[in-house]
């Protein structure tokens, strides 16, 4: 029985692991994708970069808009809820300095008086105590004038006189005083300003 002499089938097969050469065309894509330059999608990256900070910046421009509606707002509401009673408010201070001008007019306590005039007094003072502790408590507040400084923002000249004891433009008396809520003027106080010492002749 004679050898077998046919030519080894896999003889023409190319040495290795046994992977298959690539074909032509794979080989040509292959060589194309090579032979770009590393940087040849740098355009496009840098034209996404440049929306995502203009989208990014006018997020910001927003939010800082956002932020500043809201706190005007919030600070309406607030301007609103407290000086909704101003003209209550002005009303109400009438009645407080009418209520001052009672206790003044009420003669001064003497020893032996009547009993029921004491009791008016007290109960008269009393009253106005418990009145002025309630303006204050809801922001309405009274600040007497005299000795101080005139300021045209609290303080409305009545007259101006002379004095050797008050210098120039310092209140020599206050007939009312200013009055404010929450800071804001509600009536201005009535006061007499100095013009400082008498020029001799």
């Amino acid at each position: 029985m004679s050898e077998n002499t046919d030519p080894n089938p896999f003889a023409d097969a190319a040495p290795g692991d046994g992977t298959h050469a690539p074909a032509p065309d794979e080989q040509a894509a292959h060589a194309e994708t090579s032979a770009q330059p590393e940087g040849a999608s740098n355009p496009r990256i840098a034209e996404l970069e440049a929306e995502v900070s203009a989208m990014r910046d006018k997020w910001m421009r927003a939010e800082a808009e956002m932020q500043n509606v809201r706190t005007r707002a919030k600070r309406e509401v607030e301007d609103a809820r407290q000086y909704a009673v101003q003209k209550f408010a002005k009303d109400v201070v009438e009645a407080a300095e009418n209520l001052k001008r009672a206790v003044a007019s009420l003669p001064q306590p003497t020893e032996g008086e009547d009993s029921i005039l004491t009791s008016m007094r007290e109960g008269i003072e009393s009253t106005e105590r418990s009145f002025i502790g309630i303006l204050e408590r809801n922001g309405i507040k009274a600040e007497d004038a005299k000795g101080k400084p005139f300021d045209a923002n609290l303080h409305q000249a009545m007259a101006e006189q002379h004095s050797d004891e008050h210098p120039q433009g310092r209140v020599m008396e206050a007939w009312t005083p200013a009055w404010t809520l929450h800071g804001r003027l509600l009536r201005p106080a009535m006061v007499v300003v100095s013009k400082g010492p008498a020029q001799a002749g």
